[in-house]
C-alpha cells in the first residue's frame, strides 16, 4: 500500500550570530541550510553580522546568490552577543527558532534530535558533552553556572550553550533586557518563570578551528556579573 503524506513539519528559522567569522561562516551557514532542508520544506537561515571588521558579511552575501533562503542582517558597529541575538530573533519569520553560533563548534545535524522534542516542550536546549574550550573559558563557564544557580536556582545544565530550539511565540512574549553575555541566562530564567516547558539534550562540541572567541574577555565577564545582579533584583513577573 502506498504510504500516506508526510506529516507536516514546522517551519524553522536558524539564527547564527557572527563576529569576525569570515573563515567559518560560509561553511556553517551552508551546513545549516542543508540540515534544515532535510527537516522541513519551509526554512530560512538568518546570519547576524555584529559589526565584523572582516568580510563576514561578504561571505554570507556570496552564499545568498546560491541559496536565497540564506540572508544576512548586519549591525554597522559591534553591539554585543545579546543584541545580535535580539536582532536575529526579531528578524526570524518561521514557527520555530534555532540558535547556533557561526564558529562551527557544533554539529548542526544534531538538530534532528531536537525537532521531535519540541512536540512535548516549548524550549529544547543543548548541554555540551564534553565542552571543548580552552581552560580559561571552562573556568569562567563553571563560575557563571554557579552564580546563575545561586541567584535563581536551577536554570539549565549549560545555560550558555549556543544550541537551542524554541517556539517563536516565546520570544514574542518573554522580554529580555540584556544586550550582552547575560542574554541566554535571562531568556531561560524568564521562560521558566513564565511556565514554559524546557527539555535538555546532550550535544557534541568541538574546538574552535579559526577566529577568536570574545566571551572570556574580562570586561565582558564583569559586565555579565553586573547585569545578572541587576536581573536578580529587577526580575518582574511574566507579562500576560
Amino acid at each position: 500500500m502506498p504510504s500516506g503524506p508526510r506529516p507536516r513539519q514546522p517551519s524553522i528559522s536558524a539564527v547564527l550570530p557572527a563576529y569576525n567569522e569570515e573563515a567559518l561562516i560560509r561553511a556553517t551557514a551552508d551546513a545549516t541550510a542543508d540540515v534544515l532542508a532535510r527537516l522541513t520544506d519551509d526554512y530560512e537561515v538568518v546570519v547576524v553580522d555584529d559589526g565584523s571588521r572582516d568580510r563576514t558579511r561578504d561571505a554570507v552575501e556570496a552564499l545568498r546568490t546560491e541559496n536565497p533562503r540564506i540572508r544576512c542582517v548586519a549591525h554597522p558597529v559591534n553591539r554585543g552577543y545579546g543584541e545580535a541575538l535580539k536582532t536575529g530573533f526579531c528578524a526570524a519569520t518561521k514557527e520555530l527558532i534555532f540558535l547556533t553560533d557561526g564558529d562551527k563548534q557544533f554539529d548542526v545535524g544534531e538538530l534532528a534530535y531536537f525537532v521531535p522534542e519540541i512536540e512535548r516542550a516549548d524550549v529544547v536546549i543543548g548541554f555540551r558533552r564534553p565542552r571543548r574550550d580552552p581552560w580559561l573559558r571552562l573556568v569562567y563557564g563553571w563560575g557563571w553556572h554557579f552564580v546563575v544557580t545561586l541567584l535563581f536556582g536551577h536554570t539549565a545544565r549549560d545555560v550558555d550553550c549556543a544550541f537551542k530550539l524554541f517556539r517563536r511565540e516565546i520570544w514574542e512574549r518573554v522580554r529580555v533586557h540584556s544586550g550582552g553575555a547575560t542574554f541566554s541566562a535571562e531568556f531561560l530564567i524568564r521562560a521558566r518563570r513564565c511556565g514554559y516547558r524546557i527539555v535538555e539534550l546532550p550535544v557534541s562540541h568541538y574546538p574552535r578551528i579559526a577566529g577568536r572567541p570574545t566571551g572570556a574577555n574580562p570586561r565582558v565577564v564583569l559586565r555579565a556579573i553586573r547585569d545578572i545582579l541587576w536581573l536578580r533584583f529587577h526580575l518582574d513577573r511574566c507579562p500576560k
